[in-house]
C-alpha cells in the first residue's frame, strides 16, 4: 500500500469479537466511551431505564423502549453491558464496593432510572393491565406515561396517544380503559397498538397533582385541576386526557338485552365482549380489535348450530364484518336474544347488511333467524325424499347431507349379514339381554332359515329395500322441486356463504310468497313430467318389468 499508492495506513483497533476496551467517562448527563483517545460512541443517560450489577464486575444498562422510535425503526438499542475490572483506576472501589458497583451507582445517580412518585404528576399503583399483561405502577408525567412492572418498563410519549376509551364491562364490577397508540409500543417482536387497563368500577381515590401553580395556570388551566376526588377510573381518564389532549370515547346508544354496553362473543377462539360504539366496533380484551364504521364494506348475520345439530334450533348466531380491504372479522356465539338490539343499532348507522332476502330491512334477516319452520316447505327434506324415490340424479350437489338420517324401517343393505344377525341373535344363538320387552324367548334358527328370512323379509314381516332397477323410469318432479332447482343456483351465486339448510329455508320463503300465476309455469313443468313418467312406466311394465322394491329380483328371474 505504501509502495504503490504512497499511502501510509494507520493501525486502528476493531471490536471484531463483540467487545472493546476503552475508557467510560460520565460527563453531565452523557456517557462517553473513548477508544485510543478518540470517542467511539456516547449515550444519553436519560434513555437508560434500568441498570444493575451482574456478578462483581459487569454492569448492565437497559434502555427505554421508545414508543415513537421503537415501533418505526427496524432495530433499536435494548441493552448494553460494561465490564469494569477490579484494577480500574477511574472508579476506585474497595472490598465491599468494587469498581463496577461504583460505576453502577454513578449511573443511577444521573440516569432516568426509578423515578420517584414526586417527579410524576400523578401515580396510580398496582393497576391491572391486560395488554401487555401484568400489574404495573402507572406514572403520568408531563410529557409521557411510564408503566413500571416487575419485569417490564414502558415509556409512552403523549404524542403517540390517539384516543382513550372508557368502556364498562357488562355485568361485572370492572371498567376497561384503553389507550390507543400510533405508533404502537414494542416489546421484542411484539407490537401493542392498544394498552388495556382494568380498573374496579366502584373504587374511589383522592389525589393531588404534583405540578406547579404557574404551570397549571398557564398551560393546563382549562384541562387539569389541582386535585381530584372520585371514582379511580374517572380520575385516571380525566388526568390522562388533560395531559395528553386525547379525546375520550364512551359507550353510545347501544344497549344489550341485559341493559349492558356490549354483547358477549368470541373472535379467533378467544372469548370477549363486542362494544358497538357510535363510530366503531371494539372487541376486548384479546385480541383487541378496533373496527371503524368507515372501514366496513358490509355486515352479515349468520345463524349456526352446535356440531351435529340443526341450525334451526340454535340459540346463537354469528356476525361477519367484511372490511373494504377485503379482510373479514367473524364474531361467533352471540346469544340469539341480542339480535334485535344489535340489528337495529347497525341499521340505524346505515351500514350495509348482506341480507338473505332481497329487501334491506329487519324482515329479511328475521325471517331466517326467527321464522316458523312449519309454515314453509323444507327444501332439504324434499330433496332427500326425491333422491330416495329414484330421482336423485337430477339434483346432484357438491355439498354433504350431514343431517340425513335413515328411516327406522331401513334395515340396511340386504348383503349386510353381520348387522342382520346382530339384530336378532348373537353368534352363539343366545338372546341379547337388552330386549326385555319380549314375552317369550325365541329359539335359535338355523342358518338356512335366517338366510331365507333375509331374502323374503325380516321376522316382523317388514320388507327389505332392494336395489332399484337402473332401467326403471325416474320419478316425476313436483312443481316445488322445479322452483327449488332454479332458485338454488341463483342463491349459490349471489350468497356463496349460505349453508345448505339456509338455502332451503330461503327457497321455501320465496315459494310461499309466489302467487298462483307465478307458480303456474312450474306446475305446468310438473304436469308434463308426470305425463312423461306415466308413459315410460306403461312401456316399462309392458316390457315385462314390475315396478317396486322387488323389481330387481323379479326382472332377473
Amino acid at each position: 500500500m505504501s509502495t504503490n499508492l504512497g499511502f501510509i495506513p494507520e493501525d486502528k483497533p476493531l471490536s471484531i469479537s463483540g467487545r472493546n476496551w476503552g475508557q467510560a467517562d460520565l460527563i453531565g448527563n452523557m456517557l462517553s466511551f473513548d477508544v485510543g483517545g478518540k470517542q467511539a460512541f456516547e449515550l444519553s443517560l436519560a434513555d437508560v431505564s434500568q441498570t444493575q450489577l451482574q456478578g462483581k464486575n459487569d454492569v448492565l444498562l437497559e434502555f427505554h423502549v421508545d414508543d415513537t422510535a421503537g415501533a418505526n425503526e427496524k432495530d433499536c438499542l435494548m441493552e448494553m453491558s460494561f465490564h469494569v475490572p477490579a484494577t480500574n483506576m477511574t472508579y476506585v472501589g474497595d472490598d465491599n464496593n468494587p469498581p463496577a458497583q461504583v460505576f453502577c451507582d454513578k449511573i443511577l445517580s444521573m440516569a432516568d432510572v426509578g423515578s420517584s412518585a414526586a417527579e410524576a404528576v400523578a401515580v396510580f399503583k398496582e393497576v391491572t393491565i391486560l395488554t401487555p399483561r401484568g400489574r404495573y405502577s402507572v406514572e403520568l408525567h408531563l410529557s409521557f406515561i411510564r408503566l413500571q412492572g416487575l419485569a417490564n418498563d414502558f415509556k409512552i410519549q403523549y404524542s403517540s396517544v390517539v384516543r382513550l376509551f372508557v368502556l364498562p364491562k357488562s355485568n361485572q364490577p370492572h371498567t376497561f380503559v384503553v389507550i390507543t397508540l400510533d405508533p404502537p409500543i414494542r416489546k421484542g417482536q411484539t407490537f401493542y397498538p392498544h394498552i388495556i387497563l382494568q380498573f374496579p368500577t366502584d373504587d374511589t381515590i383522592e389525589i393531588d397533582l404534583t405540578i406547579s401553580e404557574d404551570l397549571l395556570a398557564s398551560k393546563y388551566k382549562d384541562r387539569l385541576q389541582a386535585s381530584y376526588q372520585g371514582l379511580e377510573v374517572e380520575v385516571f381518564a380525566q388526568i390522562l386526557r388533560g395531559l395528553s389532549g386525547a379525546k375520550v370515547t364512551r359507550p353510545g346508544k347501544f344497549r344489550s338485552s341485559q341493559d349492558g354496553y356490549a354483547v358477549r362473543a368470541s373472535l379467533k377462539a378467544e372469548d370477549g365482549v363486542l362494544y358497538p360504539l357510535e363510530k366503531a366496533f371494539f372487541f376486548l380484551p384479546k385480541p383487541a380489535t378496533l373496527i371503524l364504521h368507515d372501514e366496513i364494506d358490509y355486515l352479515e348475520f349468520e345463524r349456526h348450530g352446535a356440531a351435529g345439530t340443526s341450525s334451526i334450533s340454535s340459540h346463537y348466531f354469528d356476525l361477519l364484518i367484511r372490511l373494504k380491504s377485503e379482510q373479514e372479522h367473524q364474531f361467533r356465539n352471540i346469544q340469539r336474544n341480542e339480535y334485535h338490539n344489535l340489528f337495529n343499532f347497525i341499521n340505524s348507522k346505515n351500514l350495509k347488511i348482506l341480507n338473505l332476502g332481497e329487501v334491506q330491512g329487519p324482515s329479511g334477516v328475521a325471517a331466517v333467524l326467527e321464522g316458523s319452520d312449519d309454515e314453509i316447505p323444507d327444501f332439504h327434506l324434499e330433496r332427500i325424499k326425491y333422491a330416495r324415490e329414484g330421482g336423485g340424479a337430477a339434483l346432484d350437489s357438491d355439498e354433504e347431507d350431514e343431517d340425513f338420517v335413515a328411516d327406522g324401517d331401513d334395515g340396511g343393505s340386504p348383503t349386510d349379514d353381520s348387522e342382520e344377525e346382530g339384530s336378532d341373535a348373537s353368534e352363539g344363538g343366545e338372546e341379547k339381554p337388552i330386549k326385555e320387552k319380549r314375552k317369550e324367548t325365541t329359539a335359535p334358527k338355523p342358518a338356512a332359515v335366517r338366510k331365507k328370512k333375509r331374502e323374503e323379509g325380516d321376522e316382523d314381516g317388514k320388507k327389505k329395500r332392494r336395489k332399484k332397477d337402473p332401467n326403471a323410469p325416474k320419478r316425476a318432479i313436483s312443481s316445488y322441486m322445479y322452483f327449488a332447482q332454479s332458485e338454488r343456483e341463483v342463491l349459490k351465486k349471489t350468497n356463496p356463504g349460505l349453508s345448505f339448510q339456509e338455502v332451503g329455508k330461503v327457497i321455501g320463503e320465496r315459494w310461499k310468497k309466489l302467487s298462483d300465476a307465478e307458480k303456474e309455469r312450474y306446475e305446468e313443468s310438473a304436469r308434463q313430467d308426470k305425463a312423461r313418467y306415466n308413459k315410460e312406466m306403461t312401456e316399462y311394465k309392458g316390457g315385462g318389468h314390475t315396478a317396486g322394491p322387488d323389481s330387481e329380483s323379479e326382472a332377473s328371474g
